[in-house]
């Protein structure tokens, strides 16, 4: 039987830049015969994105870093070695606690990949969320994530250390 494995060093992946911080390919659906998704992602302390919900299934291992969860109802925070797995259609966001944070998502099957490499390609990078709206709700629309909260609200919000 021959085995086709793929080796992932540090920094290697697909880059792909969103307003939250950088996600990272580290295996793609292609991968893993559409199963689940692997990415690194490095974000900075910033403006949360809005609460949103996501139609998959996901889970959150933090390597480095400080995160909170926020959800309709509460919030959880996160220190390295510490997850949460969260289910698809959950409504939440999150803020880097402090100056960056490196996590690793893992989502089942393929859509998280398709959606973050088309926002990716679709809403400018590094623009107030108010002035990409128009990209923002396309993209959204295009892959079943709805937005629940006012983007102004979201990008008021300040994490707390």
């Amino acid at each position: 039987m021959t085995v086709t494995a793929r080796h992932t060093r540090p920094d290697e992946g697909v880059r792909l830049e969103m307003p939250d911080g950088a996600y990272i390919v580290k295996a793609g659906a292609e991968e893993t015969g559409g199963a689940f998704e692997v990415f690194e992602v490095k974000g900075a302390a910033a403006p949360s994105a809005p609460l949103h919900r996501s139609p998959w299934t996901g889970a959150i291992y933090l390597l480095e870093g400080s995160l909170r969860i926020r959800f309709e109802d509460g919030q959880v925070d996160l220190t390295p070695g510490s997850s949460i797995t969260i289910p698809g259609q959950t409504a939440l966001t999150f803020d880097v606690l402090g100056e960056s944070a490196r996590f690793l998502a893992v989502t089942e099957g393929d859509r998280a990949g398709k959606f973050f490499a088309d926002f990716a390609a679709s809403v400018p990078a590094g623009r107030p969320f108010e002035e990409v709206l128009p990209q923002v709700a396309a993209v959204t629309s295009r892959h079943g994530v709805s937005v629940l909260e006012p983007i102004a609200r979201a990008s008021a919000a300040t994490p707390s250390p």
